[in-house]
């Protein structure tokens, strides 16, 4: 990396930290102020995203990036007012920061509570979607925290064109604008600084890509990181699955939005399960367009499978190809899922409530779901507004990462004299 460049990111870092001090002490009003005001110049200036919008779509194409990776990339008019609805919907969230988490007394009078807080500046790290761009800079203003973005190099036209309206609407809200900056190069290198902490002015990095991406910056982080490194999401069909429900939660979960880490990668039928259900599953995913690669014992159900290896079952395929296994009731289901687990999002279809009990107690992912698509998977779906990644962690956050996961806390004592004998 150039001097020239590092010298720019180290004055990135600490105009972030000077502008967190002053988002920690924002009130409500104002930060939803200026959220509001970015959600009105995204709409005003869609022309101007799509524009630049057009130009990483074509950049892409010379690239030969596939189909799925396209579809996260590309924005049309919808999905820009999506972007705009989406800002909105934060402010509608209540402001976390201040919060009175809990609060007690002790026998001694010490009154004691705990309060949320702001983390203080926030790395973010993504590839393709330039949406995220918008989603993360008005979550982590929202959560009182600065936030420094890295797109990808594919985004980078789009998500300079959306930070543009978001600095606008600070600036009209006498925000600083160094509130939500984006990181001005595409050069790699400016990644592995990231992962330093910039001198210690970033305090959590937030990866949102592909598996290298997390990989990486889950083995060079220098500070905390909320990610996850893959989504390999299971639908499991019970034997006593409603046939009309299982194939409408397959196809979704599997074909609504291929390239997305909710999207359902492994399906696992029981055994018992009628055969005319299974080739209709099958059936049905094949005509959606979707490639399905199937053990052995599916096979001799459909011998048109291609036929299923190991790696099929800790892929993240991201894109319009499931795995299928036949399992042997809700153990073998289980034990597969915890051994191929990511932790991300598992879910079951049945209408045994003590078997669907039995699931969601026993796998330990961020997210269990009974009779529901994994493509819900989702901090907008799960009513929290945005989100700026899911974490599939133990620590501090996991799940949908949104406002309130962007805080930390605080502990208030109030005394009347007290000294510690």
């Amino acid at each position: 990396m150039s001097k020239e460049i590092k010298s720019q990111l180290i004055t990135i870092g600490e105009n972030a930290k000077n502008a967190s001090q002053i988002l920690s002490m924002s009130s409500e009003n104002i930060k939803n102020k200026a959220l509001t005001n970015m959600a009105d110049t995204i709409l005003k200036q869609c022309d101007n995203i799509l524009e630049a919008n057009k130009l990483d779509m074509e950049n892409a194409k010379k690239k030969g990036i596939s189909e799925a990776f396209l579809d996260r990339l590309l924005l049309d008019s919808k999905r820009v007012e999506s972007i705009s609805e989406g800002l909105k919907s934060i402010v509608e969230l209540s402001d976390p920061v201040g919060e009175e988490i809990a609060r007690w007394q002790r026998p001694n009078g010490l009154d004691i509570s705990r309060v949320r807080t702001p983390l203080g500046v926030i790395g973010v790290i993504y590839e393709s979607r330039p949406n995220v761009t918008a989603d993360a800079g008005a979550l982590c203003l929202k959560a009182g925290n600065a936030v420094i973005l890295r797109g990808g190099s594919e985004s980078f036209n789009s998500s300079a064109a959306i930070h543009n309206c978001l600095e606008k609407g600070l600036e009209d809200s006498n925000l600083p604008k160094e509130s939500i900056q984006i990181i001005p190069t595409i050069d790699r290198d400016a990644v592995g600084y990231l992962l330093e902490g910039l001198n210690g002015n970033i305090d959590v990095i937030v990866p949102r890509g592909g598996k290298s991406l997390v990989e990486r910056v889950q083995n060079e982080a220098k500070i905390p990181v909320f990610g996850h490194l893959e989504g390999i999401c299971h639908l499991y069909v019970d034997e006593h699955a409603d046939p009309i429900k299982a194939e409408e939660i397959v196809i979704n979960a599997k074909m609504r939005r291929p390239g997305i880490c909710g999207a359902a990668e492994t399906l696992l039928i029981d055994e018992k399960v009628n055969k005319d259900l299974i080739l209709k599953l099958i059936s049905s995913l094949k005509d959606n367009g979707c490639e399905v690669r199937g053990c052995e014992k599916s096979q001799l159900i459909d011998d048109n499978l291609i036929p299923a290896n190991r790696e099929d079952w800790s892929t993240e395929y991201l894109d319009s190809i499931i795995s299928l296994k036949i399992v042997n009731g809700i153990e073998d289901a289980i034990n597969h899922i915890n051994e191929f687990s990511t932790n991300h999002t598992d879910s079951i279809i049945t209408e045994n409530k003590e078997i669907a009990e039995k699931f969601m107690r026993e796998i330990d992912s961020a997210i269990v779901m009974h009779n529901a698509s994994t493509q819900f998977a989702d901090g907008g779906e799960f009513g929290m507004g945005a989100e700026i990644g899911i974490a599939t962690g133990r620590f501090h956050a996991r799940g949908p990462v949104g406002v309130e996961q962007l805080t930390s806390f605080k502990y208030v004592v109030r005394g009347s004299g007290q000294t510690r004998p």
